[in-house]
């Protein structure tokens, strides 16, 4: 039987950052984190296209909260203890310094995650972490005064132990076991998948400031809108997936989605193309782009609205005003599906927040047990709000854990 202090399991983000912090703020436990594949930080690795966004730069409890459409409420308090500048610090105090782009992300500036696995790896090697790679978690039963942990790889025993095993369908089985709540987890960053001639052919265009609405819904968002070869992509897509998670997952995601390009209203719209209509009188409609739309966006748009690539402006008809001022701000497209966000897998869903102490991020029915990250049913938009809710239920639970 192996004896620990702490263990955690789960060598994902989470699991380093609180293992690191444990045993620097109390160099006389023996720490271990336990990892079922044959290396750990595999999400670090593939976040932000490689480079790792490690956080975003928003500083204000209160602001940054906004982000997490689970988890909003309990988060406030944790994020007056540890925030975004504090990870910041703690990154820069071993050596890491971060840049921020210029949509708020934080990224290391070599523009590589390898810096931050790496980081973590040192870190933990120098205040002996024990790092047990291939130890799959079967069982975990709490006796008297301890853990009892059975793996793959054998059996352990530990007083403090830390769950930060992210989206792990096996491990929260195990927890229901304890008597823990799971919430039922659904896809909650995802693109759309949409069939459509008016965005066929023109993958990687831009508008670059849209309005959409999840028509018969309340769900809406704004925000730069990128077509794909599926569909389309992008924060106001991401942001609707994340907030809409649960809805959108009943609907199976096949809806109806209202787009306004240009975020005027359709009477706004079609007083300014009337304009249009005698300001350019002699040019063709299709050739000549407004509302700084995408070149290509616009040709689309305009053959949507019934007008030939040869018709003037002089030449427009009510009816085609009409038609061109409802594709700019009233386009309805259909959603038939759902496409994985890249690599980076986020779940809605896990342990229920009703049944974690936000103090200390400690189990209300289990004494020293613990979690961090995605285990609970706390996740965010994309931008490295997901880390940060990691590095913050880490460093909580371990300033607690290592008492």
């Amino acid at each position: 039987m192996n004896q620990y202090n702490v263990i955690i399991i789960g060598g994902g983000a989470a699991g380093f950052f609180a293992a690191i912090n444990i045993a620097q703020q109390n160099p006389n436990l023996k720490v271990a984190i336990l990892e079922r594949g044959k290396e750990g930080l595999q999400k670090v690795r593939i976040s932000g296209g490689g480079r790792c966004n490690v956080t975003h730069a928003e500083f204000v409890p209160s602001e940054l909260v906004q982000n997490y459409p689970r988890g909003e409420k309990e988060l406030l308090g944790p994020f007056h203890q540890f925030i975004t500048g504090d990870t910041i610090e703690w990154f820069e105090k071993r050596g890491v310094e971060l840049k921020i782009e210029e949509d708020g992300r934080m990224f290391p500036i070599t523009d590589s995650s390898q810096t931050i696995i790496d980081c973590f790896l040192n870190e933990a090697k120098n205040h002996h972490v024990e790092i047990l790679y291939n130890h799959s978690v079967k069982s975990i039963k709490k006796g008297e005064i301890s853990w009892k942990i059975e793996t793959s790889q054998g059996d352990f025993t530990t007083k403090k132990l830390l769950i930060a095993t992210g989206s792990n369908a096996k491990i929260w089985k195990l927890l229901e076991g304890l008597g823990h709540t799971i919430i039922k987890p659904v896809p909650s960053l995802f693109t759309f998948d949409i069939k459509d001639e008016r965005i066929n052919d023109i993958p990687g265009v831009v508008a670059r400031n849209v309005e959409i609405r999840v028509l018969q819904t309340n769900l809406w968002s704004e925000g730069p809108l990128l077509i794909t070869h599926v569909g389309m992509s992008a924060p106001a897509i991401l942001k609707l997936s994340a907030f809409g998670a649960l809805e959108l997952a009943k609907l199976d995601y096949k809806f109806k989605i209202e787009v306004n390009f240009i975020k005027q209203s359709l009477e706004d719209c079609l007083d300014t193309l009337k304009e249009f209509k005698q300001e350019f009188a002699k040019k063709t409609v299709y050739k000549s782009t407004q509302f700084e739309l995408p070149k290509r966006l616009w040709h689309k748009l305009v053959l949507a609205s019934n007008i030939n690539r040869e018709t003037r402006w002089a030449d427009l008809n009510k009816g085609q005003l009409e038609n061109l001022a409802s594709q700019l701000t009233q386009a309805v497209f259909s959603v038939d599906g759902k496409s994985t966000f890249k690599e980076e897998f986020v779940t809605a869903g896990g342990v229920n927040l009703k049944e974690i102490n936000f103090r200390t991020f400690e189990s209300k029915l289990h004494n020293n047990l613990y979690f961090a990250g995605e285990v609970i049913n706390v996740d965010a938009v994309t931008g490295g709000f997901n880390f940060q809710n990691a590095w913050t239920g880490a460093y909580i639970a371990a300033k607690a854990m290592s008492k």
